[in-house]
């Protein structure tokens, strides 16, 4: 309940429900950073710390970094914040600049190269993705746990 003034009058309005709910924010200093394959990964959504079902993160790529080849096992939506990556999704190539977003389908081959001056990237999926790299090897990441 709130107290709202009417001219001299103090009336108590119900506010609804969706306006008493607290937004859980995630700031960039609360954010968890992780680093594989000479890239970054700062997670700020994750099933470790209160999501049900995403996850999310900011991916930052250093210039020219060649990336690791692997299947995701669910889907990702890659949103690039700045720089230029270059993407390979099934052995097609393509170069993304800001404002470009990818749909990466669960278990395709994907392959993440940086542009010359790096790229920053926002990163989307859901909840209890690894990758596989081209030798098998099966890779759980924490920022999607």
């Amino acid at each position: 309940m709130v107290p709202r003034r009417t001219g001299t009058l103090t009336n108590v309005v119900k506010l609804p429900v969706y306006l008493e709910v607290t937004v859980p924010i995630v700031r960039p200093t609360d954010a968890v950073p992780f680093e594989t394959h000479g890239s970054s990964f700062l997670s700020y959504v994750r099933p470790s710390t209160g999501s049900s079902q995403l996850c999310a993160w900011q991916l930052v790529v250093p210039a020219d970094l060649q990336g690791v080849s692997h299947r995701p096992t669910r889907e990702e939506v890659l949103l690039v914040l700045d720089g230029e990556l270059q993407i390979s999704l099934d052995g097609d190539r393509s170069a993304m600049h800001r404002g470009d977003a990818a749909l990466v389908p669960a278990n395709s081959e994907l392959r993440i190269d940086a542009g010359p001056k790096g790229a920053t990237a926002w990163v989307t999926t859901t909840a209890g993705l690894e990758a596989v790299t081209a030798d098998g090897t099966r890779i759980t990441p924490p920022w999607a746990q």
